[in-house]
């Protein structure tokens, strides 16, 4: 790594979420190309680093960037457009339909709408499964964000990306080879869900993964629906089901985990696999609660996604952090489960490890220079008591002041710095259009 610090970002308060959960006050982070050169305390990073550009974001707080580790973002095109449906409804009866008629066109404005509301509100990467993806990974290569990104897939073909299976498989293993060596994006295979899947594809996904170096992804447990179809069909609940395919493996991150037996979770944490909450979007669904301080006692590492915006509808990290907190509270009884260290965590470090990426996640040396800062002068962020509680309990993406991945500012002071917001507004007014014509 380059040992020349180019940027010294100073701030009143930085939070590490290192191993010791470490606060610095009167902080500064020292950025080499791409990378965290430095945490400490500012005075004595300006005088190690007296040539580096200067940036002084005073009464504000410096944290790793937020990790959206499950969404679809295409979907942000779909948002208010099916609202208060039970999940199967809404998939089966408004979305499906919907998503049968998109281009690459709008996948692409829809994705790019989606990484811009990121952006805006603290998120630096993020795990995305959907149809078309190529469109999704040009989008965020030119959006600068960090993302996994998966073709999805059903046995209902043709689908909007392949006639059959065959033409999926090819469609994967070009992506594998086209994004091989980009330093932000990774591939991974997503089979939608075991009820949309037969045993032969998802044998095949799995083998697909392991071939082309991708992550392997599903969708699991999400309904007692879920269950209830999967005893039928298969004479097994999703979990054992899944693990009996051999899908469970330590590079697979799992979405939603809400119908869980004692057994399942054991079953996953013996497979040392990741898993995701999505708190928002299974209120808004009513699909459940995840048992999630049963996951984390059980070690299985658990991200924190918001789903996509058709479901939840927002893609805001910073809510979801909140309702995470507050959703375990409620359903326990409990008002000490999920406490804020733990809710950020989901966000952070958890994320990372849902991504499968040891680089991003904590602000320490050697790590991806990923990181936002919080404006703690507005009213709702006074007064400043515990600072890991006003991220979690007070913030609502309102004060993000800066968002930098891989060492390169993306959004500053209200600000988008690598592309034109009301120019891609423009765009959105056509798909409005599109929407209510079909």
């Amino acid at each position: 790594m380059n040992s020349t610090c180019d940027s010294l970002y100073t701030a009143d308060w930085l939070i590490t979420q290192n191993e010791g959960r470490d606060i610095i006050h009167e902080a500064a982070l020292a950025v080499a190309g791409d990378r965290i050169l430095c945490v400490g305390h500012a005075e004595v990073l300006k005088i190690l680093y007296p040539e580096a550009r200067r940036v002084d974001l005073g009464e504000a707080v410096i944290l790793p960037g937020l990790i959206n580790a499950h969404t679809h973002v295409p979907m942000s095109l779909l948002r208010g457009y099916s609202d208060d449906k039970a999940l199967q409804d809404w998939l089966q009866k408004d979305i499906f339909p919907q998503e049968a008629q998109l281009t690459p066109e709008l996948v692409e404005l829809g994705a790019r709408l989606s990484m811009a509301e990121m952006i805006r509100y603290g998120t630096t990467a993020f795990y995305d499964m959907y149809m078309l993806e190529d469109a999704v990974f040009r989008a965020a290569d030119a959006m600068g964000l960090r993302a996994v990104l998966g073709e999805s897939t059903t046995q209902f073909f043709p689908s909007l990306a392949a006639k059959d299976f065959s033409g999926y498989e090819r469609r994967v293993r070009r992506y594998a080879e086209e994004w091989k060596n980009h330093p932000r994006i990774r591939q991974a295979i997503v089979p939608h869900a075991p009820y949309t899947t037969s045993p032969d594809m998802l044998h095949t996904c799995r083998e697909l993964a392991d071939e082309t170096g991708s992550l392997f992804g599903m969708h699991l447990a999400e309904t007692e629906w879920e269950t209830e179809e999967c005893l039928r069909v298969y004479g097994k609940r999703p979990v054992e089901y899944c693990a009996q395919l051999g899908l469970l493996q330590p590079d697979s991150t799992f979405f939603h985990l809400v119908d869980l037996s004692e057994d399942d979770i054991h079953t996953l944490a013996e497979s040392r696999c990741a898993g995701v909450h999505n708190p928002a979007s299974n209120m808004k669904l009513a699909s459940g609660v995840a048992p999630l301080q049963t996951l984390l006692r059980a070690g299985i590492p658990m991200g924190l996604g918001t789903d996509g915006a058709a479901s939840n509808n927002a893609q805001n990290m910073l809510r979801e952090i909140y309702l995470a907190s507050l959703l375990q509270k409620v359903h326990s009884l409990d008002p000490s489960a999920c406490p804020a260290q733990t809710a950020l965590d989901l966000a952070t470090r958890g994320g990372a490890a849902a991504l499968h990426d040891p680089y991003i996640g904590s602000l320490e040396p050697g790590m991806k220079a990923d990181f936002i800062a919080l404006d703690l002068t507005l009213p709702h962020m006074q007064p400043l008591h515990n600072l890991i509680s006003q991220v979690v309990f007070a913030s609502n993406g309102s004060e993000v002041c800066l968002n930098v991945v891989d060492g390169i500012e993306l959004f500053r002071d209200g600000q988008f710095l690598n592309f034109d917001y009301n120019a891609l507004r423009n765009e959105l007014r056509q798909a409005q259009a599109w929407i209510r014509k079909s």
